[in-house]
């Protein structure tokens, strides 16, 4: 529609309508501006938005790197001036061939130039670098790609020092517009004691949000669509992606065994030997540990697989902390759909509904910690004293949050478990927690408790 009215604006008024009197390529550069513009309207921001101009602002290129389908690319083309799609079915020949012939002629471009699925000709890699070093501005790539990594036996520089990595996660429930906002992460670790905030979310929402995930293309999609995202996110990775990853052919039977089992144990610390057991019981199948491990490590790479690092705080006793990491997937719709269950059958087990929204509320956090120049761990030791999530920053700023569905009693209980745990880190070697916190699925209100100095926070008021 736009293209008839620009060239209709632009035909020549001697009554022949099909002579133009500009040349085609005038009429696309400006159409091609308003097609973003338009395009920007319906685009839903990201955290990463600001993270990846901060990083632009202080290195000569960034790599987006991050699970399939969670945004990458379009969340590069916000910022791009010019771009380049090296899997453009119509040029990749071309594009490849000029890799090795001719590299310089695919990074010329207004900057910051974005150069989509690079990893196809991984001598980009040294050929930016290169031109990083010799030009006198900052911000002048942007690289994005499949969750496949790129062939780096091609690549002869690190890149430290000119590149900067910047992880994309799919979205939270403040990037997909399900969370007001009203507590911020940001304002708690500054101090914030007045939190107040409410939402209207009940259990079937939550259970729907933990199903449908944050893929940003199932967003606004209706509701059984929009569910139908993760199950096919799944069949990618059984039947393609985890071959993909390093070029070894691997078995689609014995990938979804392993995603079935990594649902199981969500939120836990199981063991390679555990998870093994798990896949082979009823007989019939045999695998390995080493086996099931390199399966586990595909599935880090492709960052289907995110764990959860052991936090080690400095306590006033000698209590031994468990070190093992804690499962997760990158989206907890990744669970629900290995599984095979959509919202219904969460409601009717909230035993795996509770280790799936503790699944999403990681997933949450983690996209707000890395706003914060922060961290998500997870702490156990060995009295079985736990801490679902410890986000923290940089500056040595930490605070501590458990997680439960909700109602009286299960919030009791995690606030009792916080103020434990907080009693036993030696504030003389590190600081206090900037506050604690009971992440809760139902519950309309934000508010903090009486007898305690804990916050009881719905997921659904949560934001950076």
């Amino acid at each position: 529609s736009l293209f008839g009215q620009k060239w209709k604006r632009n035909t020549a008024k001697s009554g022949n309508e099909m002579r133009p009197t500009l040349e085609i390529e005038e009429i696309i550069v400006p159409l091609y501006a308003d097609i973003k513009q338009i395009t920007n309207m319906a685009y839903k921001k990201r955290i990463a938005d600001q993270l990846l101009q901060r990083k632009l602002r202080g290195k000569g290129a960034v790599l987006i790197r991050g699970a399939k389908w969670c945004g990458k690319t379009t969340t590069a083309e916000q910022i791009a001036q010019s771009v380049i799609y090296m899997d453009d079915p119509k040029r990749r020949a071309t594009y490849l061939q000029m890799a090795e012939m001719s590299i310089d002629q695919l990074l010329a471009g207004s900057t910051p130039r974005l150069i989509d699925e690079w990893q196809l000709a991984p001598k980009l890699w040294d050929a930016i670098r290169y031109e990083v070093d010799h030009r006198p501005d900052l911000g002048q790539f942007i690289l994005t790609g499949s969750a496949v990594p790129a062939d780096m036996s091609q690549v002869e520089h690190s890149g430290t020092g000119r590149f900067a990595w910047l992880t994309m996660r799919p979205m939270s429930l403040w990037e997909s517009e399900d969370s007001t906002g009203t507590v911020s992460l940001r304002e708690l670790f500054e101090g914030n004691e007045s939190v107040t905030g409410q939402v209207f979310h009940e259990l079937d929402d939550i259970a729907y949000l933990i199903c449908r995930g944050g893929w940003p293309r199932a967003i606004d999609m209706e509701t059984d669509i929009a569910l139908d995202q993760a199950k096919d996110y799944v069949d990618g990775v059984v039947h393609s992606d985890i071959s993909r990853v390093d070029g070894v052919q691997r078995s689609a039977e014995t990938t979804r065994k392993l995603l079935r089992s990594y649902a199981r144990h969500q939120g836990t610390q199981a063991t390679i030997g555990t998870i093994t057991a798990d896949m082979t019981t009823g007989g019939g199948f045999d695998i390995s540990e080493k086996t099931v491990s390199s399966y586990i490590n595909a599935l880090q790479d492709i960052f289907v697989i995110e764990d959860a690092e052991a936090w080690n705080p400095n306590l006033r006793s000698k209590t031994a902390i468990r070190t093992s990491g804690t499962r997760y997937f990158v989206d907890p719709s990744i669970a629900t759909a290995s599984l095979g269950i959509g919202p219904k059958d969460l409601i009717n087990d909230l035993s795996t509904m509770g280790l799936m929204f503790e699944t999403l509320c990681i997933r949450d956090l983690r996209v707000y910690a890395e706003m914060l120049d922060g961290k998500v761990f997870h702490y156990r030791d060995k009295n079985d004293l736990e801490c679902d999530a410890v986000v923290h920053l940089r500056n040595g700023a930490y605070g501590l949050i458990e997680i439960k569905l909700g109602g009286e009693t299960l919030i009791n209980e995690g606030a009792e478990s916080l103020c434990k745990l907080a009693d036993k880190i030696d504030t003389t070697k590190m600081k206090a927690p900037a506050f604690k916190m009971v992440l809760t699925a139902t519950g309309n209100y934000a508010y903090k408790m009486k007898d305690r100095d804990v916050f009881v926070v719905p997921i659904g008021t949560l934001k950076p």
